[in-house]
Order: C-alpha cells, then sequence, then structure tokens
C-alpha cells in the first residue's frame, strides 16, 4: 500500500512539473556565447572578451576572419532572420579600415538555427606587432531580435572558480575582442645569445621575429609549431639547422645575404660566420 501511495504521489509531481513548463514567450533576443578555455571548451562560461592572436596565423595571412558567437532567446523558426551588430565606440581603440574590416549591414540567421556569428575582419597591420588594440561589439534591436541579457550572471561554480566578479557579471549584448600581433620566444627555441660575447650561438642562434618568419616560410610552418616538443622534434630542429644553413649561405653567396633587423647577418649554427648582437654587417 505505501509503495502505491509512493507512486501515485509521483505521478502527481511530474504531472505538476509539466504543467509549470511554458513556452518561452515574448520577442526572441539575441546575445553573445563566446566561449574559450581547454579542454573543456563546451562547459566554459560566456566571457565579455575574447583574444584574436595573429602571431598563430601562416606569415602569409593578412586578414583573419574572427567568427563571435551569439545565440538566441525563443523557439528557431524555419526560416532566415537577420540580427544586427555594430561597432561599440566605448570600447574600441582599432581603427576601421586599418585594424578591422566593415561590419555587415545585418547577419543572417538560417532557418533552424540558434546559434550564428558575427564575421569579424581583422587586419594584420604591422603596429599590431607592438601594440594591441580593441575592437567593442555591440548588439542592436531590429525586427528579429530585441537585446537579450544586458545584466548576465553567469552559473556559479560553472567553470568560474578563477574568473572576476567582472567576468562573470556583465552586459552580454557588448563584447571586446583583443587583437595582437605580438611574438614572444616560443616554448622549443635552439639557440640563445651568448651573454659574455654577445653573440648567436647554439643551433638557432637568439630568437628574433624575423629569423622564426623565414623558418616558417621555407618549411610550411606555424608559430604554434614551435610550442612543444612534440610538433618540434629534435629531428625537425636538426632538418630546419642543415636547410637554414644551406639556404643562409647561399643567399650570401649571391650577393644577398639575409640580415636581422640590427644589420647583423643572421645566424644558425653551421654558418661560416659570427654574429654579434648590434654590430651591423658591412
Amino acid at each position: 500500500m505505501k509503495k502505491v501511495v509512493y507512486y501515485l504521489l509521483m505521478v502527481a509531481l511530474l504531472v505538476s512539473c509539466k504543467k509549470e513548463m511554458m513556452q518561452y514567450e515574448g520577442m526572441e533576443g539575441v546575445y553573445f556565447a563566446q566561449q574559450w578555455g581547454l579542454p573543456s571548451y563546451s562547459s566554459w562560461p560566456y566571457r565579455p572578451f575574447s583574444y584574436v592572436e595573429l602571431v598563430k596565423q601562416p606569415v602569409s595571412v593578412t586578414e583573419y576572419t574572427a567568427n563571435i558567437k551569439v545565440m538566441f532567446t525563443g523557439a528557431a523558426k524555419d526560416y532566415d532572420r537577420h540580427f544586427k551588430v555594430a561597432i561599440n565606440p566605448d570600447s574600441t581603440t582599432a581603427v576601421e579600415n586599418v585594424h578591422y574590416a566593415p561590419l555587415p549591414e545585418s547577419v543572417l540567421v538560417p532557418a533552424n538555427a540558434l546559434v550564428a556569428y558575427v564575421p569579424l575582419v581583422v587586419k594584420r597591420s604591422p603596429d599590431l606587432q607592438t601594440a594591441s588594440k580593441k575592437i567593442g561589439l555591440r548588439l542592436v534591436a531590429n525586427e528579429d531580435f530585441g537585446v537579450a541579457f544586458p545584466k548576465w550572471k553567469a552559473i556559479p561554480e560553472l567553470g568560474t572558480g578563477s574568473l572576476t566578479p567582472a567576468d562573470t557579471a556583465f552586459d552580454n549584448s557588448i563584447h571586446t575582442v583583443f587583437v595582437h600581433d605580438f611574438m614572444v620566444q616560443p616554448a622549443v627555441w635552439r639557440g640563445s645569445v651568448n651573454p659574455t660575447t654577445n653573440r648567436d650561438a647554439g643551433s638557432w642562434g637568439g630568437f628574433t621575429r624575423k629569423k622564426i618568419e623565414l623558418m616558417c616560410k621555407l618549411f610550411n610552418l606555424t608559430y604554434d609549431d614551435f610550442g612543444s616538443t612534440e610538433t618540434m622534434t629534435g629531428i625537425l630542429v636538426s632538418l630546419i639547422t642543415q636547410e637554414m644553413t644551406r639556404y643562409l649561405i647561399g643567399q650570401f653567396n649571391a650577393g644577398t645575404p639575409v640580415k636581422e633587423d640590427d644589420g647583423r647577418l643572421m645566424w644558425v649554427g653551421s654558418v661560416p660566420w659570427t654574429s654579434t648582437v648590434g654590430v651591423p654587417y658591412p
């Protein structure tokens, strides 16, 4: 008898919960849903900012499209819709047509979709090598979507343990993209500058942007390939050293020596010359 009563109570509770579940009512809204972080990307909270690190792109890339994720409240529709996005001048230091291309007037939301992306085209301006720029984005209401969650607050403990309050409570109709092309010495760099003589030493000598970009060009590598010994193996290091030596000697003998920005000859471990930082080749 007790079991029968228990089951009846459970059925009544389920029916009650089902009655309380209501469909979303009101105008659909759009909000930024940008996430980043490893290894559980899908479990990370939405963030009010993101980064575009152009140094991770091949040297040949002059423009890069960063797809900034947005989502929508309400049910999906069986027809196409559009949402609007604009530059937020209050949080933008980048210059249009110098650091980024103009945004589209509206962005398509395909039928049956609840996710879309703002195609932000970033330009690889030389000044991004020394200074970071900000591109502020702002969602704008239109006939298809209002602006959802201007006061967003992340769910506690949902990947937010190491985040600051500013990262977990913010206006989710605004998003800031930090853009730069900074290059620092990667995790795997087989060379250095001798602190006593100030000369290049090791397999590759001192790290320079010009040298690693030449390596990437000659060997079809990216900056990320120098990030670990899994991608930059000992065999690959030896191959790069040998082929770079052959290339630099060939250029020197042809009368077109490759020089670093300070005027010294570019150096790797087997070339027949020395190279001192700050001392230009005649």
